[in-house]
């Protein structure tokens, strides 16, 4: 019976995400086909707006009731450290913090539910119970998973930092500003750092300041090499110091605190290692060499 509940809700959530994916080219078409009728013509704002979808007339209300509640019941959380936790995943521009929000009371939901359903064969004790167990798990999962991303994606611009200085050092030297060498580096690059120097690159672009962008920069990655390095660079435009310079000496020190770091873990293998050791390795070596001697041991005490 429990099978057949949890594939009946596989089933129906399937069939409402393969509805959204196939119409929404229909969707989309609509949209473009309203806007360019009522391009230059003043009409009633009624008139002038498209039809909305099931899913912005009811599941996005109740998304933001969701998220407002989540607010509540936990509020040393708040929107902007959400929004930088996002930022740092990588996550920022396509889950929303009322999303995640949301997300995380669904989660909550779905736990006590799925406790439910499976302590329902037991009894009701053990039904509360799985359920007051379930609800937590499914409330933290969402941020074990974006801090787990995060985590992912800090080590990578951390490993990719030093190489991407080296090279802005030497566009630089070679007469190239900060900007156009920002530019040369992201067609030579790929991966999170790539992204986040492209962000910055545009953001400057339509007018904000380099100190500012910089600034961005640093909060968004999280990274501590990366605040340095926006730092320096800050610090070489307001006292007009030398960027070749600045930048082969922060491509120097990142490429020292990525080997410290290499190094580290590097020590800290053996202790990691002791534990499936322990566990996995020396039953199956005390069962070969003392199984023989078990054996005869039992052969003799039979005589």
């Amino acid at each position: 019976m429990l099978l057949l509940v949890i594939a009946a809700l596989c089933l129906g959530a399937s069939a409402y995400l393969i509805a959204e994916m196939v119409t929404v080219p229909a969707r989309e078409r609509m949209l473009s086909f309203a806007r360019a009728a009522s391009y230059g013509h003043r009409v009633a704002r009624r008139e002038r707006e498209p039809d909305v979808s099931l899913r912005e007339r009811a599941l996005v209300p109740a998304m933001e009731r969701l998220a407002r509640l989540v607010l509540k019941i936990n509020p040393k959380a708040s929107v902007d450290e959400i929004t930088l936790k996002l930022l740092s995943a990588g996550l920022g521009r396509r889950i929303s913090p009322t999303a995640f929000l949301a997300l995380k009371g669904g989660g909550a939901i779905g736990g006590a539910v799925i406790g439910l359903l499976l302590g329902a064969t037991t009894g009701a004790v053990t039904a509360i119970l799985l359920a007051l167990a379930g609800a937590p798990v499914g409330f933290i999962a969402p941020d074990m998973v974006v801090n787990a991303k995060a985590r992912s994606r800090q080590e990578r611009i951390r490993a990719d930092l030093p190489d991407a200085l080296d090279l802005l050092a030497v566009t630089v030297e070679a007469g190239l500003g900060f900007d156009a060498a920002v530019a040369k580096l992201i067609e030579q690059m790929e991966g999170p750092l790539a992204e986040e120097l492209t962000l910055m690159l545009n953001e400057m672009r339509i007018g904000e300041s380099r100190q500012d962008a910089l600034k961005k920069l640093a909060d968004r990655t999280s990274v501590p090499e990366v605040g340095a390095f926006c730092r320096a660079i800050i610090q070489a435009d307001q006292f007009g110091i030398s960027l070749g310079r600045i930048l082969r000496l922060q491509a120097i020190d990142t490429r020292n605190r990525r080997q410290m770091a290499a190094e580290e873990r590097a020590m800290k293998a053996p202790v990691k290692m002791l534990f499936p050791t322990v566990a996995f390795i020396f039953p199956a070596m005390f069962i070969v060499i003392l199984g023989p001697a078990f054996l005869n041991l039992t052969k003799i005490l039979q005589l």
